[in-house]
């Protein structure tokens, strides 16, 4: 396009998006540079080439979180310890960063011969905030909300309680705004056994509208949300290492939506997570413009300014050779599935195979909606027992 072709304001064609006139010339300036022009799966890169490509991408992808944390002890402190019968569940609290501490819950499996395997398990968004580790646990008495937003999500099975009995020492935190960490006002309904459905979906749908604010007040503050949230992950791995428990060559990591997400994110920007599974949370981003931003890409799973040099693939890329699982739903509606999962798919599999490990990526597409449903379930455990 010439410049004297380009339309004036008043002239830009109204298109079928979400953005309407908008989406010209916010796709003219995508456009204006080489789409992630690193890509390792483009033929500009040899195999040889992974051993400096990966150190300079990785430092890039960090760059463009602009959070940067100092480093600090976990000091963890468990505040509530249940015996569960086949396993034990613990209430902690730990620094992630020297300003933050965050809350999770651990499960440890009982009479362990040794040291186990380990998996950090990583809550979704769904629109849910009241409550986020709790979305992998059943604990008595819960919340008739919670039960049904489990059941929507993984047709009801406590998938960190699933794991724990085959052997996994599991983590969950609860991401910022979620949970312990959700954001609280005065004029909150009361907490605790006096909560109705109305209040919590109230909540709920109140949070969902304060996003933005809260992202705004963040990007203010000269930080992401997404790095906060990946740092967070990465500081799991830390205290986790921590953990007599655990073997610190056997951990992975999972996750269903954001979850997944954050997922492919702990796995690409940490080496020390040796296997992962990516529920419902890959696309490349380039066509997400037109239609599907709105309910996909969050203020939680942005880095700015990193696409132009890699697309979301190429980002979790930074695992390989990495052991990675990848599931979406054929029917997820959040997703283009030709221009958008299926290329994603593709970088993925260039990558591996371009490394010699192909046998360490795998994408499974079923033909269901935006769920991590118990044949995804099992499909990932028989993952997580082949490379852990």
């Amino acid at each position: 396009m010439t410049q004297s072709s380009i339309p004036l304001p008043s002239d830009e064609p109204v298109a079928d998006s979400h953005v309407g006139s908008l989406l010209g010339p916010i796709s003219r300036i995508r456009d204006a540079y080489d789409w992630a022009a690193d890509s390792f799966a483009s033929d500009k890169y040899r195999q040889a080439d992974h051993a400096t490509w990966r150190p300079r991408m990785l430092a890039q992808v960090f760059e463009s979180m602009s959070y940067s944390p100092a480093k600090t002890d976990p000091n963890p402190q468990v505040v509530e310890k249940v015996d569960c019968g086949t396993y034990i569940r613990e209430k902690i609290y730990f620094n992630t960063t020297p300003e933050l501490r965050v809350p999770a819950y651990v499960l440890v499996p009982k009479n362990l011969k040794g040291k186990a395997p380990a998996l950090i398990a990583l809550h979704s968004h769904g629109g849910f905030y009241r409550w986020g580790k709790e979305k992998f646990l059943k604990l008595p008495g819960e919340h008739e909300t919670l039960t049904e937003a489990r059941m929507a999500e993984a047709a009801g099975h406590a998938t960190a309680e699933d794991v724990v009995n085959l052997g996994y020492v599991v983590i969950m935190i609860d991401a910022f705004y979620w949970g312990e960490r959700r954001m609280r006002f005065k004029t909150d309904p009361p907490i605790g056994p006096g909560e109705s459905v109305a209040d919590i979906k109230k909540f709920n749908a109140d949070r969902w509208e304060q996003e933005y604010v809260v992202a705004k007040t963040i990007y203010t503050a000269g930080y992401t949300w997404a790095g906060l949230m990946v740092w967070d992950d990465i500081r799991t791995v830390d205290y986790l290492l921590t953990r007599p428990e655990v073997d610190p060559d056997r951990i992975g990591c999972f996750g269903q939506s954001m979850g997944g997400w954050r997922a492919a994110h702990l796995m690409a920007m940490d080496d020390r997570v040796k296997a992962g599974v990516v529920g419902c949370w890959l696309t490349s981003y380039k066509d997400l413009t037109p239609n599907h931003v709105m309910y996909t890409v969050g203020y939680t799973m942005v880095f700015p300014g990193i696409y132009r040099y890699l697309d979301m693939p190429d980002v979790v890329s930074l695992a390989a050779p990495r052991a990675v699982l990848c599931i979406n739903g054929e029917k997820d509606g959040l997703f283009p599935l030709e221009t958008g999962v299926k290329p994603a798919y593709k970088t993925l599999e260039a990558v591996y195979a371009k490394l010699g490990a192909a046998d360490k990526f795998r994408a499974h597409l079923y033909n269901t909606q935006h769920e991590f449903n118990p044949t995804m379930q099992q499909e990932a455990w028989d993952w997580f027992n082949k490379h852990l």
